[in-house]
Formats: C-alpha cells, structure tokens, sequence
C-alpha cells in the first residue's frame, strides 16, 4: 500500500526497525554462546534453537507493527527485543549453578512468547488508544481486584504478592499496574484544570505552589490506598510504584510542581509510619542502612552484600559472561538481583549500555507521548513510559544499596512470567501510541474548478 500523497512513506523506517532487530537477536545469539563456551568449552547445544525462537518471535511482532502501525517508531520494538533476549541470557547463565535450584531460561521464554502474543494482539486490535479512555472506572475497578486477591493466600519470601494456583505463579500487581495507568490517565485528563488550581507559593518561589485543600481529596485517597497495600501485603515495590506513578501523571497533567513537593512528603510519610509498624518492611530498611552488619556479626554477607561485591568484582569491563560469583546472592539472583549479575559479567561499562537502552525506550514513550494530541493518549502514554523507567531506578537503587530494597522485576531481565508478559503489553501500547502521533496528517482535498458560466 502506498503512501498517501505528500506523506512521507513508512517503509524505511520499517526496514530501519528490522535491521535493529536482526543486530538485536544476533547480540543475544552471540551472549549466549558465549556463555556456553566460558562455563562449559563449546558452543550450546541450544543455541541455534534459542536464536530461532527469539527471531521468529521479534518477525512476527514487527510483521504486526509493519501490518498495522506502520509509522511507530522504529526503536521501540528492536530495543524491547534486545532487552528481553539479553535477559533470557543472563537467566540461562545462572541455571548453570547448581546451587540455584531448576532452570529457568525455558519457561523464561514461553512467558516471552506469550508476551509477543499478546504484543502483536494489541498492535491489531487495539485501532485507536481513545478506546480505553471509556474504560477507566473499569480498568480501576479491575485494579483493586488484581491487588486484593493476592491477600488471601500465603505469603512468599515475606511479601503477599502472588497467587499460586496448579504449579503456577501469578503476580496480579504487574498487570494491575497497566490498569491504572488507564485510569490515572482517564481521571486526570477530565479533572486536570480543577486540579490545576493552586493555592499560595512557598517562601515566595514562583514555581513552588502548593494545592489548595479542596483538591488535595483525589491524592490522599491514592496515599491512603497505597499504604493499605504495603501494609496488607508488606510489598514495598507495588505500593511505591502505584503512588509515584499517579504524582508523575498528575504534574504531567497539570503542570504544577507543587503536586511533586506534596507527593514526595507523602511518601516519606507512609514510608517511616508503615517502616516502624510492618517487621518485613523495617527489615529492609534495616539492610539498606547496615548491608554489612551480617558480616560484622559473624554471620557471613547477606544478599544485599553479596550484591555490592558482585558490583565491585565487575570494575569496569566486567569479568566476562559466565565467569562470575553473583550466584552467591542466593534465590533472587534470578529475579531482584539479576542487575548484579550484568554489573559483575559486563562491568560498568555493560551497565551503562543497559541502562542506555532503558533511557531510550523511555524517552521515545514520552517523546511518543507529548506529540499526541489528546490528553487521555498523552497522559497514558507518559504514565506507561513512567512505569518503565521508575520500575529501573527502583531495582537498580535497591540492589546498590542507594534505596530500600522493595523486590520489584527489572523490566525483561528478570525472571518473572507475568513481568515480561507486562512489560510487552506496555510496549505494544506505546507502538499504537507512537504510531498515532507520526501518522501524517491528510492532504486536504482540492477544491474542484469552477466551470465557467456559458
């Protein structure tokens, strides 16, 4: 199908899109094999198999995007393939130690593969992100189920955050997360010049005015519904998330950084009554003020220890792929501490790479984001966009020791089906996004002559 008149045409960008994949897949091919070869001497006997796999999925997410939303930006998706591939990398390179129980790499890439699934159902289905505005109250209601569920069944590692059910384990608070995104974006873009008004400045500071009383109602609501989260299910991560995530969406939505001043004092509030009151988060913060006191006491280094060794063994290039100690953190060097792993395995310098991808899906969301001219769309595509990149500084500040830890998934390198099934959902909404707000807009029709009077 062509380009319309004066349009400029989609398909190098495409063509763009597929290169960066193919560089993408054949990245993580080569990550891979090189793990074989450092722990075992030869090449996987897997390999060929896990770089089919991971092609064939990128082909057909971009054969989607290519199909129906052909003017999306071309990095997007290639990045989000790098990402997850390097994280099914890093995975197989732990099961490699006995010491870490089962493998994890192949249902790593099932739930991969249900998350392209879903991906490409999205990107066709979804024709216009205005839809979901009508959903907003549903999408919030649906939220709170997701969230409350988890309440009810017994507590893993401390944290009643997931629900296990014939050998599965779901986590109800990653979906959740889109959910309000969706509504966030619904309510704020209706009520956003109510929420506007202000009230005095602070200390005579022309950009610092706090709120007045009156709409103060809809964010102590939200802080009082994130506090009962952590308390209920002392999850640090999901509640933080969940509150930061609709202060970022409400200074985007009206502009006013009295709204940030607010948010960050409520936060700490919540954060020292509930850190007092609930043993596991105390615990926590306890290990983020003291991560050698186990050491001190004769005990031998805990996780968060173990982690900022890993760290530090890794300097600046890293000790190689597959030559590390992080395996030593223990259970979760699968899932919260895998940033360890890379920072060890790749170094500095590889941590920076990852966390320059990270900062590009971020920002082509918002800049996808900002051009829209909706505020439903531009509020939810910036709040998706925020997810992504809170959920990064979270784990990366919990696992060096810079904030608490809170047990949140590092967005595709973690272990974590219903995370990457998220984390692709969110990407196929900022593909539709992206796709709307370059889509050129249409020639207006020329005016037919005029024929002369006989």
């Amino acid at each position: 199908m062509s380009a319309p008149p004066g349009n400029p045409s989609a398909a190098p960008w495409r063509l763009v899109e597929l290169g960066l994949i193919v560089c993408a897949v054949a990245i993580s091919v080569y990550g891979y094999a090189e793990v074989g070869l450092a722990r075992t001497g030869r090449v996987p006997r897997g390999a060929a198999g896990y770089g089919a796999g991971l092609g064939a999925l990128a082909l057909l997410a971009h054969l989607a995007v290519r199909a129906r939303a052909r003017y999306a930006d071309p990095l997007l998706l290639p990045i989000a393939v790098l990402l997850n591939g390097l994280g099914l990398v890093l995975i197989y390179r732990l099961d490699l130690e006995p010491v870490l129980g089962r493998r994890a790499a192949p249902a790593q890439l099932v739930w991969s593969s249900v998350g392209v699934g879903l991906f490409i159902l999205v990107v066709v289905a979804l024709r216009d992100h205005r839809v979901l505005a009508r959903y907003a109250y549903v999408s919030v209601t649906a939220a709170l189920v997701l969230m409350v569920v988890p309440i009810a069944f017994p507590a893993v590692n401390g944290a009643k955050i997931w629900i296990r059910l014939a050998g599965l384990s779901i986590q109800p608070g990653e979906f959740a997360k889109v959910l309000l995104a969706v509504f966030f974006a619904g309510y704020l873009s209706a009520n956003r010049a109510a929420l506007a008004y202000t009230g005095r400045r602070v200390l005579r500071m022309r950009r610092l005015q706090l709120p007045t009383g009156r709409v103060l109602g809809p964010v102590v609501a939200i802080w009082l519904v994130s506090v009962l989260v952590l308390v209920l299910e002392r999850d640090l991560g999901t509640s933080l998330l969940f509150f930061l995530l609709f202060v970022v969406m409400l200074y985007v939505a009206t502009g006013r950084t009295g709204w940030i001043a607010v948010g960050l004092v409520l936060a700490a509030a919540g954060a020292v009554a509930v850190g007092g009151l609930e043993p596991h988060v105390h615990a926590r913060v306890r290990d983020w003020l003291h991560p050698l006191a186990t050491i001190d006491a004769g005990i031998g280094p805990g996780q968060l220890a173990q982690s900022l060794f890993a760290f530090a063994n890794g300097g600046v290039l890293g000790s190689g792929l597959g030559q590390g100690y992080s395996y030593l953190i223990g259970f979760a060097a699968k899932s919260d501490f895998v940033l360890a792993t890379a920072g060890e395995e790749l170094g500095f310098a590889g941590l920076c790479a990852l966390f320059l991808l990270y900062g590009l899906l971020v920002a082509r969301g918002f800049r996808a984001g900002l051009a829209l001219p909706d505020p439903f769309g531009r509020l939810l595509t910036v709040g998706l966009a925020s997810i992504l990149a809170l959920q990064v500084f979270v784990v990366a500040g919990g696992v060096m020791d810079l904030i608490p830890l809170t047990g949140m998934a590092l967005p595709f390198l973690a272990q974590g089906g219903s995370s990457v099934i998220t984390n692709w959902i969110i990407v196929a909404l900022l593909i539709r996004a992206s796709d709307r707000a370059r889509r050129p807009l249409p020639r207006p029709a020329a005016a037919e002559p005029v024929e002369a009077a006989a």
